[in-house]
């Protein structure tokens, strides 16, 4: 029990710590894995029938998943901001179907959408992660 505290802890305080340094380009990547994280696990929890997790650990992806459509500049984000503002409310519609069904393959699909805009977001060069928003890039 200590042990898994102290390691909980310790991831706590590493995250924040990496929080703290990165360009806005790895919160956005941290926010993915997080999104896919919390995701994974909620899946885990309705195929558990642990309906207590599956509701905290939605709650935390839909949180996440906001976080990411509130941070996208649609002023200068122009076509892309707008698809990926859709998607995002689309996933979100999905995840809270998801959460009313106990529908995995919902999950599974608003991962796959997920995945792959962190690809792109993943493909983004060096260079070109100074831009202040996850729309802006091309």
């Amino acid at each position: 029990m200590f042990m898994r505290g102290s390691l909980q802890s310790y991831r706590k305080v590493s995250l924040e710590s990496e929080i703290t340094v990165a360009s806005p380009h790895r919160i956005i990547q941290l926010m993915f894995a997080g999104a896919l994280q919390r995701l994974a696990q909620s899946r885990y929890a309705i195929e558990q029938n642990d309906l207590v997790n599956k509701g905290i650990y939605i709650n935390k992806a839909i949180g996440i998943i906001t976080g990411l459509s509130n941070s996208l500049n649609m002023d200068a984000g122009g076509q892309i901001a707008k698809n990926l503002s859709d998607l995002y409310d689309f996933m979100l519609r999905k995840i809270s179907e998801a959460n009313l069904n106990n529908d995995v393959k919902a999950i599974d699909d608003v991962c796959d959408i997920l995945r792959t805009i962190k690809e792109g977001w993943d493909a983004i060069p060096a260079d070109k992660h100074n831009i202040s928003s996850h729309a802006e890039a091309r």
